[in-house]
């Protein structure tokens, strides 16, 4: 194979399995009504004038499927952790017993549980959107270089395959997830 097509494919693959490892991402913070150490990843504390990760200042644990235990390492810290929770707009209420900042997660309702459903659609969508144009840009690429019409035609044919196998796997994972938030 052309040393440009190989490059012009394995090029598109790598773009494209960025896009599902993106919406892997996503859908772990889509919480599923079982507490996860996951479900804090975006909070940011305000150590000593820097913004910080929650997870570099403290360890994070969830020691029923109801809560989530966060240990600072500095017990000074442990407003700045309940403020960044609340910035952060979780829908968490914190609390702190003086050593620790507890959450409790509160179970998810039938309406919530939908609406968490929709919000992993839109992202598999928004995934499957990226795909598609990773696609346009392969056979974009394609037409600037100088194949034949055959060797062009069965490249693009690859690429569509390649497409349909990553969108075959956004779905699969958003039926999964779909699966886990609606199981009571």
């Amino acid at each position: 194979m052309d040393e440009e097509i190989k490059f012009l494919i394995d090029s598109t693959r790598e773009t494209m399995g960025n896009a599902l490892i993106h919406l892997e991402r996503k859908l772990l913070n889509i919480r599923a009504g079982k507490a996860t150490p996951s479900m804090v990843n975006g909070v940011m504390v305000d150590y000593y004038g820097t913004q910080t990760p929650l997870n570099q200042v403290s360890n994070i644990s969830t020691p029923d499927g109801m809560t989530i235990s966060i240990q600072p390492w500095e017990k000074s810290l442990i407003p700045e952790i309940e403020k960044g929770i609340h910035v952060a707009n979780l829908g968490f209420n914190p609390m702190n017993n003086g050593e620790s900042v507890i959450i409790n997660v509160p179970p998810l309702t039938e309406e919530r549980r939908i609406e968490l459903a929709k919000q992993a659609k839109a992202e598999a969508e928004e995934t499957k959107v990226g795909v598609r144009n990773d696609r346009k840009n392969a056979n974009n690429d394609l037409k600037q270089l100088d194949l034949s019409e055959d060797m062009k035609k069965n490249v693009e044919i690859d690429i569509q395959e390649m497409t349909d196998e990553h969108i075959a796997k956004i779905d699969e994972m958003f039926e999964h997830k779909e699966k886990e938030i609606m199981t009571v």
